[in-house]
């Protein structure tokens, strides 16, 4: 008799015949998903290794290019040092500093010429002068209209080429003419804007080429230097970007070179072909002498060395081939019940163990946060809050969120320091790590319901890290309350010494005032202008004083004082503490300082700490020259770091020796060429105090010129992001 089946292990048993087939289809999927995600990210890879390739032989060929030109200018420099070693400059001083050029490839270079500039009514004169001087048959042919001229005395030829006509009026190029006159304003090389050489232009116009000029000012090496004239390289922009490129891609990339100008202009100057097709392009801008070059490339990944393989193809077919062995074997093993069983409670163990480590972690993480002094805010894309911990709850002193950025100034009370304004949305801490930018010591006040007197706090914002699996933004909050009190009770203490210290320096003064008018009503003698002298070196000496009080008052503040940081136009403010320290002009005085402002961004910074350094360098361009001498002061601003810019203020006074330099900043220091000068010795400490305060850095160098090169950084102003080249606009102020 034969035992019947359960029904119910019938049913099992059917469904077990279904259990192997459905696993190892399962499995043949996931591996074919898998080999298609894997052979996806080889492709990516290669792109990658790709752009990483283009990416290497873009930066070298863009050092290429930027190594070129900068050593083109260095040789130039060092001809025009040579050539103005010799007062009386004639042709055989010319061929002998300019022979090493022959011999130094100067790819796309094609003369070197030797330039002086002559008012229209000396030419007769300068033509005697240099035919006298080795250039024999000189003739001088003036460009009509220019208001002053510039000759070409001597010429070499360079790299195969011919030497330009002597005689010939450089003011009949704009663009050349600029370059001459930026050099010897500046006193360093410049480079013109791109533009058809005087002797191209006669050729057709298929061989005609976009080519610029280096040029190097001439000056004598005495203590006061004395221009004498230019150094000018000409150079072809095809001939040297192809030989160039040519050796520096290794015929694997296409190239332009594109050149600012003066206007803001971008203009080609030269294209280098190496394939037809082109499917990697990059950019890459560098500086040449005073301008912007752009280096653009292009190439065909197919020629790029690693950037193709045939490796995704043979994984494909492997991750195929592994997929049917694993499906197979799937089959094979989930016959076994007691395997698979054994496979479900291995993972049904791992996945309570992860379970368990993932809610233990989320507990450490919620005890860190509620054991935080600092309070911590964190939002998601859309502001919606994912945290704010108790310690923000309690500085904030409203306990429910808002979802709307635009609804927190209302909604927690947040002002600016004032107390009065509300704070922007805009320049929120949070609203700005949201856009992807980083921000330190935000300051606001929060005056709400719960806080109805206010507290100052100071707010880090930073986007929240990529591990954490969704944008977001990321804020940290620090009561600052009492260390603003704090502060401002010390400035006020110094404030009541420097006046206690000051009160009896004021009474001596008056005194000898008061004297000094008696002594005036009293008959001449020996004894009574003894006394006058005495009175009037007790006056001197009180108000020296009282200026070393006033400093070291100041000296004290830079450290503690609150920083009110706002937008600072740098221009205005340059422009009012030049006024401030020129003073009026009486009848008979000498020729007064000379000054120079270009185009100044608006920073972020606290407007009377930022006056007292432009106050403090400008006034020590002006107060250290050598006697009898007018002062020279050049205001200028540069790019620095992303959000930065750099402020150099230059002069032309008595300098300071090298081994001054790495202690000048500090206190009571001061260089041995300052003797003679009035001074405390703690100007320069102070500024460095307000610059390192501000986050910035502040040093000093030679001025090519002659004189002191001071340079300080200061965060730029939100939207001032771009620094105006000095020869788009300017503003000479005498």
């Amino acid at each position: 008799m034969k035992r019947r089946d359960d029904p119910a292990a019938a049913v099992v048993r059917r469904r077990g015949r279904f259990v192997g087939p459905l696993l190892a289809a399962n499995v043949m999927v996931i591996g074919l998903t898998v080999t298609l995600l894997v052979v996806g990210s080889l492709r990516s890879a290669q792109q990658a290794n790709a752009d990483r390739v283009m990416d290497q032989r873009t930066a070298v060929a863009r050092a290429a290019v930027s190594a070129e030109t900068g050593r083109y200018r260095t040789l130039l420099q060092a001809v025009a040092a040579g050539a103005g070693t010799n007062t009386r400059f004639d042709g055989t001083d010319f061929r002998a500093v300019t022979a090493p050029l022959d011999t130094a490839d100067l790819l796309g270079a094609i003369s070197v010429a030797y330039v002086v500039a002559t008012p229209p009514d000396g030419i007769a004169g300068a033509q005697a002068t240099w035919r006298a001087r080795g250039s024999t048959g000189l003739n001088l042919r003036p460009h009509s209209g220019a208001p002053e001229h510039y000759f070409s005395i001597f010429s070499r030829a360079l790299h195969g080429g011919t030497p330009s006509p002597s005689g010939l009026d450089v003011a009949a190029s704009s663009e050349a003419t600029a370059a001459l006159i930026e050099a010897r304003r500046t006193g360093q090389a410049t480079v013109s804007d791109t533009y058809i050489l005087l002797r191209d232009r006669g050729l057709p116009p298929r061989q005609q080429q976009l080519s610029f000029v280096f040029v190097a000012p001439v000056f004598t090496p005495a203590t006061t230097p004395v221009f004498q004239g230019w150094m000018v390289l000409g150079l072809r922009g095809q001939d040297f970007l192809g030989g160039v490129l040519s050796t520096a891609s290794q015929n694997q990339l296409d190239g332009e070179l594109l050149a600012t100008n003066g206007d803001g202009r971008r203009v080609r100057v030269a294209a280098y072909t190496a394939h037809d097709r082109r499917d990697l392009v990059r950019e890459a801008t560098f500086p040449v002498a005073d301008r912007q070059w752009t280096l653009v490339t292009g190439a065909d990944s197919a020629y790029l060395p690693g950037a193709r393989s045939n490796l995704p193809a043979i994984v494909l077919l492997g991750g195929i081939a592994l997929t049917l062995m694993l499906g197979a074997l799937v089959h094979v093993l989930a016959n076994g019940r007691s395997k698979a069983r054994w496979q479900v409670q291995v993972a049904t163990a791992e996945l309570r163990t992860a379970e368990a480590e993932s809610r233990r972690q989320a507990g450490l993480l919620g005890a860190i946060m509620a054991g935080l002094g600092d309070g911590v805010g964190v939002v998601d894309a859309n502001g919606e809050f994912l945290l704010h911990n108790p310690a923000a709850k309690a500085l904030l002193g409203v306990d429910d969120d808002v979802g709307n950025p635009a609804e927190w100034q209302e909604h927690y009370g947040l002002f600016r320091p004032d107390g009065r304004t509300p704070f922007p949305l805009d320049e929120m801490p949070l609203v700005r790590a949201l856009r992807g930018e980083s921000s330190d010591g935000v300051e606001m006040i929060v005056r709400n319901a719960e806080r109805p007197d206010g507290i100052l706090i100071s707010v880090d914002g930073r986007p929240l890290d990529e591990s954490a699996g969704q944008p977001g933004a990321v804020a940290v909050f620090h009561d600052i309350t009492e260390l603003r009190r704090y502060e401002t009770d010390l400035s006020v203490f110094a404030g009541v010494v420097a006046h206690d210290l000051k009160a009896p320096l004021a009474v001596v003064r008056g005194h000898c005032e008061t004297a000094a008018d008696e002594l005036a009503e009293a008959p001449d003698s020996a004894e009574v202008a003894g006394a006058v002298r005495a009175l009037e070196r007790i006056t001197l000496a009180a108000d020296r004083m009282a200026g070393q009080i006033d400093t070291l008052l100041a000296y004290t503040t830079s450290k503690d004082a609150p920083l009110r940081r706002e937008t600072v136009a740098l221009g205005p403010l340059v422009d009012d503490v030049i006024l401030g320290r020129s003073g009026p002009r009486r009848p008979g005085d000498g020729p007064g300082p000379d000054f120079y402002v270009g185009p100044l961004p608006d920073v972020y910074a606290d407007p009377a700490m930022l006056r007292h350094v432009l106050d403090n360098l400008i006034g020590n361009a002006l107060k250290y020259v050598p006697k009898g001498k007018p002062a020279r002061v050049d205001v200028t601003v540069a790019q620095a770091a992303p959000g930065w810019c750099r402020v150099e203020i230059a002069d032309r006074g008595i300098g300071i020796p090298d081994d001054d330099k790495p202690d000048i900043f500090e206190s009571f220091h001061r260089a041995r060429t300052a003797a003679g000068y009035a001074g405390t010795g703690l100007g320069l400490a102070i500024c460095r105090r307000i610059v390192e305060r501000h986050g910035g850095q502040i040093g000093v160098a030679d001025n090519p010129g002659g004189g002191t090169r001071f340079h300080f950084t200061m965060p730029l102003a939100a939207g001032a992001l771009r620094i105006a080249s000095p020869a788009t606009a300017a503003v000479a102020r005498t």
